[in-house]
């Protein structure tokens, strides 16, 4: 079914758009004044747009990316219009209404036009890699044939919407630091490079040696002033250097197993690895995925290549016949206490609620230790901002104290 591009007034008079699939542009004018609105202009989306438009699309695309909170929101409504007994072309066409975004608006009404070509809704949703992952896709392709679509979806809009409260989270704890470096960076970016060259020009005409932590302070405070500019040319190529080296397969070895090193933050990304790998191998195995396609699409979404590799060879010695945890017990990347777990798991029979477990115990540990660490940053970056302008006053100082002395 064709899909328009609408404008319209609503009955206050005010100029509405928005997307709306019909037989024809008569009927979709109809359609229009059926929800109350006066069309203006009504247009087609084809596939077969101009390359201008191409370029505006991409362009939109870019402003308007679809966000993983609205496809965990959709995801929700859809399953439970499926499961409230709605037919899912049906359920497509409701949501086509109420979908905000218009770029999501577009992605819906093409899957619904897709599966009314005769399509699998799995295989629709491939047109769209941007939107729906590997395994969103796997998992609903898993649920239309086992004929559990509507619990799949459910059991998705769960896994989404986990996920989006422990990244919410962490960005709600980061924020407060985050806005405090920003602002104790500006102020003493204003101090070295407006206040201190202003009051350090009453040591120029001294006849005496400044003290070295003057002389410090007057050779940053120079360096700021004149080559600020440099410094930010120096910080954003290393920003790209390290963004290029990242790109080679050399470089994102070394820098993941970096990261997995690093006191604290290694011990950090270990466990959000380990609880996103057991929540998704969880409903992918409850959901009919067997146990190698599960782990080889687990293994693309584990954001680490170490752990990616370990999971890899853990399907190879699993293909041979030997079990899950003994399989990822050959590297200390996996906590012991998740390996255990999986191993207790699969000897009794009931590996996917243990998986559940390992994913519940390491995103609340990731919860309190984030919090935690949220709550000692804030004091340090408070006493190194101390710090810097205790050294600043001081350095300031000690020639007035000397210049005093000499006076006396």
């Amino acid at each position: 079914m064709p899909v328009y591009e609408y404008q319209a007034l609503d009955t206050k008079g005010k100029t509405i758009t928005g997307i709306i699939d019909a037989d024809g542009a008569q009927a979709a004018r109809q359609k229009i004044r059926g929800m109350g609105g006066f069309p203006v202009s009504v247009k087609e989306v084809t596939e077969g747009t101009s390359a201008k438009e191409s370029r505006m699309d991409a362009l939109h695309g870019l402003f308007s990316r679809v966000k993983p909170a609205q496809v965990s929101l959709w995801t929700r409504q859809l399953a439970t219009l499926t499961g409230a007994g709605f037919p899912l072309v049906s359920a497509l066409t409701t949501l086509v209404s109420q979908t905000k975004t218009q770029g999501f608006t577009k992605v819906v009404a093409r899957i619904k036009d897709a599966i009314v070509e005769g399509n699998s809704f799995a295989s629709a949703l491939t047109h769209f890699p941007s939107v729906f992952s590997q395994i969103y896709v796997n998992m609903v392709r898993a649920g239309e044939t086992s004929g559990t679509l509507e619990i799949v979806l459910q059991r998705l809009a769960d896994i989404m919407e986990k996920q989006q409260e422990l990244k919410s989270r962490i960005q709600t704890a980061l924020a407060y630091p985050i806005l405090m470096t920003v602002i104790g960076t500006i102020v003493l970016f204003f101090l070295m490079t407006f206040v201190v060259p202003n009051i350090t020009t009453i040591f120029e005409d001294m006849n005496q040696a400044l003290p070295a932590p003057t002389r410090f302070l007057l050779a940053a405070s120079d360096l700021f002033k004149s080559y600020w500019w440099l410094l930010l040319i120096v910080m954003a190529a290393g920003l790209v250097a390290m963004r290029m080296f990242r790109k080679t397969e050399h470089g994102l070895v070394v820098t993941d197993r970096f990261l997995l090193r690093l006191p604290v933050a290694g011990s950090l990304l270990r466990r959000i690895a380990v609880a996103r790998f057991a929540r998704t191998l969880a409903s992918l195995l409850e959901n009919g995925v067997t146990m190698l396609p599960a782990l080889e699409i687990v293994r693309n979404i584990t954001g680490n290549v170490i752990i990616s590799d370990l999971i890899e060879n853990a399907s190879a010695e699993v293909e041979r016949g030997q079990g899950l945890g003994v399989s990822l017990a050959t590297d200390t990347v996996f906590p012991d206490l998740a390996v255990q777990m999986i191993q207790v798991g699969e000897q009794s029979g009931e590996l996917e609620p243990m998986l559940y477990k390992i994913a519940d115990v390491y995103e609340n540990e990731v919860q309190a230790s984030i919090m935690s660490m949220m709550a000692m940053l804030e004091p340090v970056i408070i006493l190194v901002m101390a710090v810097v302008v205790l050294f600043i006053v001081l350095s300031i100082c000690l020639p007035i104290f000397e210049m005093n002395q000499l006076v006396g």
